[in-house]
């Protein structure tokens, strides 16, 4: 395991983090790769996380300055106010994977999201206290900067403070999502006055905003470390936030957060035509998914079909109706429900589950099927797809890499914020309705319980054991879709991972309708889709956001979604 050098540097000079500043290596730490190379959806981040590389940093480093980063520049999508799941391989044959997913109140019962006995909607139950999870991504910072990190704490919270107090320009993106946030009329006051002009409209792109509120919690955070945000005066300012917000007030106490832990947890990990794929266990279903998914193509001559065959896209879209059926019906707390994860990508299951499965002709029905471990009576749920997230890779030369995907949810989250960072709505990832006709749903509310998730971060390693590509996506229940479609384009159609993560994408989730890419030429085959049996072909706007970087030829080589304003950096 890599050497934390924290506590030495600590006591040892403050660190500069300028152009020539860098930090001499441990002896035993070889290069693997010239440069080391961090992707995320804004450049911005991307160049926080550069920096840490440079400054001597570890891809822990990098990935939590990219994290704080991101916080400042995209606060609709993902930051401290959330929760997330890092992948980490240590660049010495170990990988763990680090759980800081939201957690429900300790009051929350399974009527959780009921008013007058009756349901909330979830548009309804997003806006104020009650979509709040107690946010974890703080805490999943520190685990793992104790574990793997080299800079100081302090250290990695510097591009983010600059970037609140001096400012940062919207973008378009940020733009057109403030736009639709206006119309939902779910942000607080303080949070409008952030973003908003005078008479209510969006400022336009290219106004520098600053953020003094955040800078000035950042710096305690930088200083205190994460008790700073668990207790004291920001935990109070949260759970008063939560409890006594204007709309869904809910009980949340400074305890829920005081007790708070992530969680280190072992990795999923499956095969696919001799490659490695491995991801996040329960509670994401990211990694059941996404091999799932693959398992259950691999008898199919995807090669030979290639990227513009309709039936290579119908095939997908039957596996992933299989697998997400098996995800509605399992996927959930494993602290919890017992969660058959070994069993959902076990080979020989998933080769029964593919003979349902045919080249030309649709399925009637996509059930979920009876994996090794199951539980015996589990009721099927479907949560909306809510397109929001981030995600970033960071890879350093030494070879240690993270994949990590962060998110508060929606757009905005919650819209409540405390020390100008948002509050996550995490928990209408639950299923609101507990059961069905007396069956309990794996993923109902529960006190203490993480909801269940589709960030997918991910690994991908060659037959010869090294990896091949690390990447993740945004873009809630459609984010295992955008990940094997990448790896399928990869592997299978000899894609560059930029080229892999540009394909459009299709989108089955267990139902009988598929979504596909408007404006895409996967729009095109809408007819020929409909052919194959397909009672609906939808073609919906596209709200994709991928990262990645790849080996090539014993370098690093980061890819970015041309849908999104993100970018790859190098060292």
């Amino acid at each position: 395991m890599r050497m934390n050098l924290t506590r030495l540097f600590a006591l040892a000079a403050p660190l500069l983090l300028g152009a020539c500043a860098t930090l001499p290596q441990p002896a035993h730490l070889a290069d693997v790769y010239p440069a080391g190379m961090v992707s995320a959806a804004d450049p911005r981040a991307s160049e926080a996380g550069a920096a840490m590389l440079r400054a001597g940093g570890s891809a822990t480093d990098a990935a939590i300055a990219t994290l704080l980063a991101l916080n400042v520049v995209e606060p609709q999508s993902s930051g401290i106010g959330g929760g997330g799941f890092l992948l980490l391989d240590d660049g010495a044959g170990r990988m763990t994977t680090y759980d800081g997913r939201e957690k429900a109140p300790m009051a929350a019962t399974h009527d959780w999201f009921y008013v007058g006995g009756q349901p909330l909607t979830t548009p309804q139950a997003i806006p104020g206290g009650r979509s709040v999870g107690v946010p974890g991504n703080v805490s999943l910072m520190a685990k793992a900067h104790a574990d793997h990190g080299v800079l100081p704490w302090k250290a990695l919270f510097a591009p983010a403070i600059r970037l609140a107090r001096e400012g940062f320009a919207i973008t378009p993106r940020l733009v057109r999502v403030l736009a639709y946030a206006r119309e939902t009329g779910a942000l607080s006051a303080e949070a409008r006055a952030l973003y908003y002009a005078a008479d209510g409209t969006a400022l336009p792109a290219g106004t520098v905003v600053r953020n003094p509120a955040l800078a000035n919690f950042l710096e305690v955070l930088a200083a205190r470390g994460a008790p700073a945000f668990y207790s004291g005066a920001n935990a109070r300012a949260i759970a008063a936030a939560v409890s006594g917000a204007p709309r869904n007030p809910a009980p949340m106490t400074t305890g829920d957060l005081a007790t708070y832990a992530a969680k280190e947890r072992p990795p999923v990990c499956g095969s696919y035509r001799g490659y490695r794929i491995c991801g996040m266990g329960p509670p994401s279903s990211g990694a059941t998914t996404v091999i799932g998914t693959l398992g259950m193509l691999e008898r199919f001559d995807m090669r030979a079909l290639g990227p513009s065959s309709p039936q290579a896209w119908h095939l997908i879209a039957e596996s992933m109706r299989l697998a997400y059926a098996d995800r509605e019906r399992y996927l959930a707390d494993g602290d919890f429900v017992r969660v058959p994860a070994a069993g959902l990508v076990a080979p020989a299951y998933l080769a029964a589950r593919s003979l349902l499965i045919s080249p030309d002709r649709t399925m009637a029905t996509a059930s979920a099927g009876v994996p090794a471990g199951a539980p015996l009576a589990l009721a099927d749920t479907v949560t909306p797809d809510i397109p929001s997230t981030s995600h970033f890779v960071a890879i350093d030369r030494h070879g240690q890499i993270v994949t990590e995907t962060s998110t508060i949810e929606s757009a905005f989250g919650s819209g409540l914020m405390v020390n100008g960072y948002y509050l996550n709505n995490e928990l209408t990832d639950f299923s609101i309705v507990p059961d069905q006709n007396g069956v309990p749903v794996a993923n109902r509310v529960e006190g203490g319980k993480r909801p269940r998730s589709s960030m997918a971060p991910t690994l991908v390693y060659a037959p010869d054991g090294h990896l091949r590509i690390a990447l993740g996506a945004a873009g809630g229940a459609t984010i295992p879709a955008q990940v094997l479609k990448a790896i399928i384009g990869v592997i299978d159609w000899g894609l560059s991972s930029q080229d892999a993560i540009a394909l459009p994408v299709i989108f089955a989730p267990g139902g009988d309708t598929v979504y596909v890419e408007k404006g895409s030429p996967m729009e095109a085959m809408i007819p020929a889709l409909l052919a194959l049996g397909h009672k609906s072909v939808i073609a919906r706007e596209p709200s994709f956001k991928a990262n990645a970087v790849e080996v090539v030829g014993g370098r690093l080589v980061g890819a970015a979604d041309p849908r999104s304003e993100g970018r790859a950096v190098g060292e």
